[in-house]
């Protein structure tokens, strides 16, 4: 199987984290996302389910948590999200699979609609022949308990948010394609 850098000139969009605030990483790792790996079909598609995703050793001060699913690649422009929920309570160390069909992940967060419309986790989807699109996880360390993000906003305005408040970041990220 072909292994992606995640900047490679393979993928037709940007470097989703290039713009972001610089902070650093911490451990997430997930049982079902290999880093640079083709998505499982478990992750793909409307019925998706979303992968186990397990952090830990937080940035000090950290309050609250967010994770988001973004998809740089889609021909819009502006990528597409696939997944963004927030004031994730700072104990909670992981989100088992099939959390993201929840909206309040069954731990209380708040989840945004996506740009599929719907307030759950949607699964890689992209146009066929378009070309690999890399589906980027991300659990932000946030420093205020709870994020002043109105749940009718979309995913963009969470992570403008999250420019100012995340103190810590953890990445894992796969690829897939539709031939």
């Amino acid at each position: 199987m072909t292994t992606y850098d995640y900047d490679s000139d393979v993928f037709p969009g940007h470097d989703p984290l290039a713009s972001l605030a610089d902070v650093p990483s911490f451990p997430l790792t997930s049982s079902g996302v290999s880093d640079g790996e083709r998505l499982a079909d478990t992750f793909v598609g409307e019925d998706a389910t979303s992968p186990e995703l397990s952090w830990s050793q937080l940035p000090e001060g950290t309050k609250s948590l967010a994770v988001t699913c973004y998809d740089p690649d889609a021909p819009t422009g502006a990528g597409f999200w696939h997944w963004a929920a927030f004031n994730i309570p700072v104990d909670v160390t992981a989100l088992p699979a099939g959390a993201g069909s929840a909206e309040d992940l069954g731990v209380g967060a708040v989840t945004l609609k996506g740009d599929s419309g719907q307030r759950a986790f949607y699964g890689a989807n992209p146009p066929a022949g378009h070309a690999p699109h890399r589906y980027i996880f991300a659990v932000h360390a946030v420093d205020v308990e709870k994020l002043d993000v109105p749940e009718d906003a979309t995913p963009t305005v969470l992570a403008f948010n999250l420019f100012f408040h995340s103190l810590g970041r953890g990445v894992v990220w796969g690829w897939y394609e539709n031939k």
